[in-house]
């Protein structure tokens, strides 16, 4: 499990970097919907991405230990994202929905271009020894 602590750890990085530009987008441009979309999208992205953290890493310890096991939280994941998808419907003037949708994907973009990074440096690590 220790490996997805490190993903998500390198992912937050990664999302909080992100946010910083779209805070930045948010106050310097006049496009607030748009980037107010992506802000709320991307941390209801990582919120998801936490929780499947948690749940996966309380589901690894409950099969090592032989006790029932749970769900990986999949019901509070789309009602965040719904959650999200309906602020932006009702409050159309501070967030785009078509940002909101792009910001709750971030996660799982950020996530592939991690993996290619790690694949390449693990690749090019190998090769030197």
């Amino acid at each position: 499990m220790s490996d997805l602590k490190a993903v998500f750890k390198r992912g937050s990085k990664y999302i909080l970097f992100l946010l910083s530009f779209y805070v930045l987008g948010w106050g310097f441009t006049p496009y607030q919907t748009i980037f107010a979309g992506l802000v709320l999208g991307t941390v209801l992205s990582l919120f998801n991405f936490w929780i499947l953290v948690r749940r996966t890493v309380l589901f690894g310890e409950a099969v090592a230990q032989g006790q029932k096991v749970k769900g990986l939280g999949m019901m509070s994941r789309l009602a965040a994202a719904a959650l999200g998808i309906i602020l932006a419907i009702r409050f159309p003037d501070v967030f785009d929905p078509i940002s909101v949708i792009t910001g709750l994907m971030t996660f799982y973009i950020v996530i592939m271009i991690d993996f290619f990074i790690q694949s390449i440096l693990k690749r090019n690590n190998g090769e030197e020894r």
